[in-house]
C-alpha cells in the first residue's frame, strides 16, 4: 500500500544489523523444532550437563550433510529497539535464506536461551541443513553475512559415526576472511525448561500487559515505517484510563469464518447495539503494512488499535449496547502461537500471567468465542473469495499453529471466552448467542 506518509525505508540486511553478534557471551543452551511440532533441548560448550544427545538432534545436526545455525542477538541493554532491530533482522534473515542457492536446504526454528531462564534471554534464529553437504552452501552463507559487521553469529555442527556432534563458531575478521572462533565444543542434550524459554519475553514481544509496552515498540518503528507515527498520534490523543458505561460490552472471538462479522452485525441488529471493530476504522488503512512485520510490530500495532476502541466503546455503552468484533484475545492468542515454537503441548499452562487481562484496558462483560469444525472452516474461507493476511494463510496450512490460537483462547481469563458451536445454522447460532446474552444480563 502507498503511503501519503512518505516512502517506506528499505530493509537491507546490512542496515538492519543494530547488535555486534560478539557483545555477549553465547548463549549455552538450544531448542530445536522437530518434525512433528516437538522440541529438542541441547547444550554446547564445558557446562553442559552430559547427557548423551537426542538421537533425533543428533540425525539433523550430524552426517550425512552438514548443518548450521543462525542466532540473532540482541545489542546489550538496547531495550525496545533492540528486540525491534533483531526481530526485522531475523525477518529479513528468512527472506534470504528462502533464496537460492540456500533454498535448497532444509530450514528450522531455533532458538538460543541461557540456562537460567528469564526475560531477554533468548535469541532467535535458525537450523540451516544442507543434506548433500556442499561447499557452496557455507560460501553462500558467508557471502550473506559478511556483507556488514554484526547480524547473525553463524555456527557450524559436525559429528562422526557414533552420534558425537560438535559446534564451531565462525567469525569474520576485519571485513575480509572468515575464521573460527576458538575450539569447536561438545553437543550435548539439555533438559527440558519448566516452560518454553520465549514465553518470559513475551510480555515484551507481543502479549503486551499495558499501553505504554505497545507504544515503545511502535516508536521505535517511526524512522523506518512512517504510519507508525500517525498510529501514535491517535494513541496519544486518549485518555490515561477509560470507563465503560452502564450498557453491556460484548465481544465476539474466533478464526477467520467462523461467522464473526455475521453474527456481530445479527446480533446488534437485534440488540439496537453499537457495532465496532479492532482494528478500528481510523487506522484499519495501515493494517496490510503492519501485517506484513515481525511479530513484536504487528501485535503492537494490534494492541494500541485495541485501546483505540476502548475509548470508542467507553463513549458509546453510555448510550446503549456495545458489539466488538475482536478485542484483546485476538491479539494475545496469535502472539502467543506465534512466538511458542513447536505443539500444543509447549504453550503456557493455563492460569498463566499471560492470559489476564491488560490492566489498563477496558474490559468488556460478556466474551463468546465462536469456532466450527476445520472443515466447515475450510469450506467457508473457500467461498470467500478474499485476501487473506499471513496469519490466516498459516492457520490454513498448518494444523499445529490453529490448534495453538484455539487453545489459548480457551485458556484466557478475566474474562474468559464463553465457547459458541458455530456450525449450524445463522439463525440456530444466532438463537444460542441471544440466549447466552439473556442469562448473563438478566
Amino acid at each position: 500500500m502507498a503511503s501519503a506518509l512518505g516512502p517506506r525505508a528499505p530493509l537491507p540486511l546490512a542496515r538492519l544489523r543494530g547488535a555486534r553478534a560478539l557483545a555477549m557471551a553465547p548463549p549455552r543452551r538450544f531448542a530445536l523444532e522437530l518434525p512433528g511440532c516437538g522440541l529438542a533441548h541441547f547444550a554446547v560448550g564445558g557446562d553442559a550437563p552430559g547427557a548423551r544427545l537426542d538421537p533425533r538432534v543428533a540425525a539433523l545436526l550430524g552426517p550425512p550433510g552438514r548443518s548450521y545455525s543462525l542466532c540473532v542477538p540482541e545489542a546489550p541493554g538496547g531495550g525496545c529497539a533492540a528486540r525491534v532491530r533483531a526481530a526485522r533482522l531475523l525477518q529479513r534473515l528468512l527472506h534470504q535464506l528462502r533464496r537460492d542457492p540456500l533454498r535448497r536446504c532444509q530450514l528450522r526454528r531455533l532458538l538460543c536461551y541461557g540456562p537460567g531462564g528469564g526475560a531477554g534471554g533468548v535469541q532467535r534464529g535458525f537450523l540451516l541443513r544442507d543434506p548433500g553437504d556442499s561447499p557452496d552452501t557455507r560460501r553462500a552463507l558467508f557471502s550473506l553475512l559478511g556483507d556488514a559487521p554484526g547480524g547473525p553469529r553463524l555456527g557450524e555442527f559436525v559429528g562422526d559415526a557414533h552420534q558425537q556432534v560438535w559446534q564451531s563458531l565462525w567469525e569474520l575478521r576485519d571485513g575480509a576472511e572468515w575464521r573460527q572462533v576458538g575450539p569447536r565444543e561438545r553437543v550435548l542434550a539439555a533438559p527440558e525448561p519448566a516452560l518454553h524459554p520465549v514465553v518470559p519475553d513475551l510480555p515484551s514481544s507481543g502479549v503486551f500487559p499495558h499501553r505504554e509496552a505497545a507504544r515503545a515498540v511502535l516508536e521505535a518503528c517511526i524512522p523506518f515505517i512512517p504510519e507508525a507515527q500517525a498510529v501514535l498520534d491517535l494513541v496519544d490523543q486518549l485518555p490515561e484510563q477509560v470507563h465503560k458505561g452502564k450498557f453491556p460490552v460484548i465481544a465476539f472471538e474466533g478464526l477467520d469464518a467462523t461467522g464473526k462479522t455475521t453474527v456481530t452485525q445479527s446480533v446488534s441488529d437485534t440488540l439496537g447495539a453499537v457495532l465496532l471493530k479492532s482494528p478500528p476504522a481510523c487506522i484499519s488503512q495501515w493494517r496490510k503494512i503492519f501485517d506484513d512485520e515481525p511479530t513484536i510490530i504487528r501485535r503492537a500495532f494490534y494492541s494500541l488499535g485495541n485501546y483505540i476502541v476502548a475509548s470508542e466503546i467507553a463513549k458509546e455503552s453510555t448510550k446503549s449496547p456495545v458489539i466488538i468484533d475482536r478485542y484483546w484475545h485476538s491479539t494475545a492468542t496469535y502472539a502467543i502461537a506465534t512466538e511458542v515454537t513447536g505443539g500444543l503441548q509447549y504453550l503456557p499452562p493455563a492460569h498463566h500471567p499471560i492470559y489476564q487481562w491488560p490492566r489498563d484496558l477496558l474490559r468488556p462483560d460478556l466474551v463468546l468465542l465462536l469456532t466450527v469444525s476445520p472443515k466447515k472452516r475450510m469450506q467457508r474461507i473457500e467461498g470467500r473469495g478474499v485476501e487473506r493476511t499471513r496469519e490466516e494463510a498459516e492457520l490454513e496450512a498448518d494444523g499445529t499453529f490453529r490448534q495453538k490460537v484455539e487453545v489459548s483462547y480457551q485458556r484466557m481469563e478475566n474474562p474468559a471466552c464463553h465457547v459458541v458451536d458455530a456450525s449450524p445454522s445463522r439463525e440456530k447460532v444466532l438463537q444460542t448467542v441471544l440466549g447466552i446474552i439473556q442469562n448473563n444480563f438478566s
